[in-house]
């Protein structure tokens, strides 16, 4: 046995991924690497517990790359790995993790991500001879009745951020997946949270299972300059116009609750010379991957989100987060503004309370343990915004 000093060598992962791992510059393993890599290796169930950006993706994407390194060469290729996760963007951003640590290995199994939104026949062509595959449980259970695809050679099933799924309100069609995979297989459960549905998960589909759970970081508000102002909600609109061009502001991420608010913001901000785009469910998988790279290229000045699909945006120098719309839940709010302030960069947290939300808005600082100055803005004159 070939000793190293690599830390992800010392984990059970061979020279050809550890190098994979030093080009992509992770100099250490995250906590949750630490404990899933070995387990997976070891053929073990595993149930994480741990929030996005944890380094979980890795932590199952590289040890069923080494499977694949330690396979005997199959007679043909089958899909031995399925992984099932809740939104488009996450099917994307997880293929692409297979494929950037698996694009030097000698024979690199092929990975195809499936999820609704776009044309399926394409996605159809591309299933011939996948071995990883990535899927929304809607799209994946479209193909299957397609016979586009089989799960019977599954030997890795993987639920990741397996809450959001459930309350995207994906439980049947995840029963009728799991169906139609082999119970022989090594099942591997992510989630940020272990919550009732969850418990039955585990206790239907995990063999005896390492369980890891990985504490959730405190956000880091000391960078974060945060505001509030006070404005009737008629006034909303021209306030956010208002403070985008007097402060010209550069890549704003504004939040709001509903697709339908962040749709007429969007008209609203275009019609008086901001570049705006909305990212939310209701748009295709084309407009959210093209106005998400707008923005962060620096081409697009406001991106408007709703909380479900922002979770999937990482930009390490974002200046400006707004809460157009306050969220329901204080830990929310702490997530959202938490997308500025990173890599040690300062940043600006905006929120525009009305009448109604000052209640909410007490609790949420209460719960955050910050008091935000609130600012009146009924002497802003507003005409032409």
């Amino acid at each position: 046995m070939t000793t190293t000093t690599n830390p992800f060598g010392e984990l059970g992962l061979s020279r050809a991924l550890t190098d994979a791992v030093a080009r992509q510059q992770y100099p250490q393993p995250y906590p949750i690497q630490q404990q899933a890599i070995p387990a997976i290796l070891a053929g073990k169930d595993v149930l994480g517990i741990a929030k996005t950006g944890s380094g979980k993706t890795a932590s199952f994407v590289l040890p069923i790359l080494q499977q694949f390194l330690n396979r005997k060469i199959a007679s043909r290729p089958e899909v031995r790995v399925l992984v099932l996760v809740p939104t488009r963007e996450l099917a994307g951003q997880v293929a692409e993790v297979f494929l950037t640590f698996s694009e030097r290995l000698p024979k690199p199994p092929k990975t195809v991500a499936v999820f609704g939104g776009v044309s399926i026949n394409p996605q159809m062509i591309a299933l011939r001879d996948a071995e990883i595959l990535v899927a929304t449980p809607g799209r994946l259970l479209d193909l299957l009745a397609s016979n586009a695809t089989d799960l019977l050679s599954v030997e890795t099933l993987v639920l990741d951020e397996a809450d959001k799924m459930l309350e995207l309100g994906f439980a049947e069609e995840m029963d009728n997946v799991l169906a139609q995979v082999s119970r022989h297989r090594q099942t591997i459960l992510f989630s940020a949270t272990l919550g009732d549905a969850i418990q039955t998960i585990r206790e239907n589909l995990l063999k005896n299972p390492v369980k890891i759970e990985i504490a959730e970081p405190e956000e880091n508000l000391d960078l974060i300059t945060q505001r509030a102002y006070r404005v009737e909600a008629e006034r909303k609109g021209p306030l956010l116009r208002y403070l985008i061009k007097s402060g010209e502001m550069k890549q704003v991420l504004v939040f709001v609750s509903s697709t339908r608010t962040a749709d007429n913001l969007v008209v609203k901000l275009n019609k008086n010379g901001i570049q705006a785009a909305a990212i939310h469910s209701g748009k295709t998988q084309g407009a959210r991957t093209d106005a998400l790279a707008r923005f962060k290229a620096g081409r697009l000045t406001v991106l408007v989100a709703t909380d479900l699909i922002a979770r999937g945006i990482d930009i390490q120098l974002l200046p400006y987060v707004i809460n157009f719309e306050l969220p329901r839940s204080p830990k929310d709010y702490v997530h959202r503004i938490g997308r500025t302030g990173r890599a040690d960069a300062t940043g600006d947290a905006i929120s525009l309370i009305t009448p109604d939300d000052e209640h909410h808005f007490k609790i949420i600082q209460k719960k955050m343990g910050r008091r935000v100055e609130i600012l009146e803005s009924e002497a802003i004159n507003l005409q032409g915004y």
